[in-house]
């Protein structure tokens, strides 16, 4: 992963749940929205065989990782199948003692001020801020008063509504997942919605952030 074109371009796509028959058409799907990144979870079925399979589909035209990473194990595997990036659904010391020491970009989540600042003196990359939808965009305000130089990701419960306000308090990227790539339009075929909606979700984050560039090339 490079992580200053995630910082240009600062979304992230969550995979959870997906069937292998989807791959192709989704990650054609997720190329012409203008989306540059994905994690697959690896408590997906067959996660691997997914990932590896995506990255071929893919051919470079955006960045796979791994996400709901819990051991050091998982992150050989990801890593062996094309994976170039980290996410956890909280702070796994050994997860990312091993993405810093194998310069490895990671994101472990966490929720707390605690927490928050023990994720970012671990080396995260950016730490997750996981459930975001419970306290929302304040809370990021609030958390950015203190530790004005830690990178937060947004995730769980953005959506066209509220991504601009999570971006301008604080937020230097943001994940979705289930709200976006809904189970029911994967298993019927509407790709078109997905696409859909993730170009307005990319559209409504630049009210607040007009910097942000969905088109740099790969």
């Amino acid at each position: 992963m490079d992580t200053n074109r995630f910082k240009e371009s600062p979304f992230m796509g969550i995979l959870r749940g997906v069937e292998e028959d989807t791959i192709e058409p989704l990650v054609e799907t997720i190329i012409s929205s203008g989306l540059k990144t994905i994690e697959i979870t690896m408590n997906t079925l067959s996660a691997p065989k997914l990932i590896k399979k995506a990255v071929k589909v893919a051919g470079g035209r955006f960045t796979i990782g791994a996400g709901t990473v819990l051991t050091t194990d998982e992150i050989k595997l990801a890593i062996d199948c094309g994976a170039t990036f980290i996410v956890s659904p909280v702070l796994i010391r050994d997860v990312v003692d091993y993405c810093v020491k194998t310069k490895i970009p990671v994101f472990p989540g966490a929720f707390t001020p605690q927490e928050i600042y023990a994720a970012w003196q671990r080396g995260a990359t950016m730490v997750k801020v996981f459930p975001a939808k419970f306290f929302g965009p304040d809370y990021f305000k609030e958390i950015k008063g203190p530790f004005e130089d830690i990178e937060l990701l947004a995730c769980g419960g953005v959506n066209k509504d509220n991504i601009s306000s999570f971006f301008s308090s604080g937020a230097s990227a943001i994940a979705f997942g289930a709200s976006v790539f809904k189970k029911d339009w994967l298993s019927s075929g509407k790709f078109t919605e997905i696409k859909d909606t993730i170009e307005i979700l990319i559209a409504n984050s630049q009210k607040s952030s007009p910097k942000i560039n969905m088109k740099f090339s790969s």
